[in-house]
């Protein structure tokens, strides 16, 4: 099974919206694994963000980021970085489908809820910026039987 990075950003924390988010990708069947709260500090803001770091808009973002804790949380299941992008919506929230988070609950660029790894090898260094190893739990979910065929399981 993959796994990813979904950050519960600092707007998500003052709008109450943790759980309605978190809801969503536990409805979809995805299997969470680690979660955390946190502040970020300037070294994992700009290691996160290092492909920003030379964008005007990047000493704004950090601003953002660090303007309430985050929660971290580690995703695991079948194709779960494209699962849970899908269930983010895309990065504008005035543009996002309705019916994922950004679209149904956004209004912002910035302000957008959520960040969700963009790949595999993306969510594995994500994860381990955020996580140690044992902040990761691994467990037999009862639902696994009637979320995934039994090949799709392994």
């Amino acid at each position: 099974m993959e796994r990813t990075l979904v950050l519960i950003k600092p707007d998500a924390i003052q709008r109450g919206l943790i759980g309605d988010i978190i809801t969503r990708l536990e409805r979809k069947g995805l299997k969470l694994i680690g979660m955390k709260m946190m502040n970020l500090d300037e070294a994992t803001l700009d290691d996160h963000y290092r492909h920003l770091l030379d964008r005007p808009f990047f000493p704004r973002i950090k601003q953002f980021m660090r303007s309430a804790p985050v929660l971290a949380l580690c995703w695991e299941g079948l194709e779960c970085v494209e699962t849970v992008r899908t269930l983010c919506g895309t990065t504008n929230s005035r543009k996002a489908d309705p019916g994922t988070v950004r679209g149904d609950l956004g209004m912002s660029v910035q302000c957008n809820l959520v960040h969700a790894s963009d790949s595999s090898q993306t969510a594995q260094e994500e994860i381990t910026r955020f996580f140690r190893p044992d902040e990761l739990f691994s467990y037999e979910s009862v639902t696994d039987a009637v979320i995934y065929s039994s090949d799709e399981r392994g």
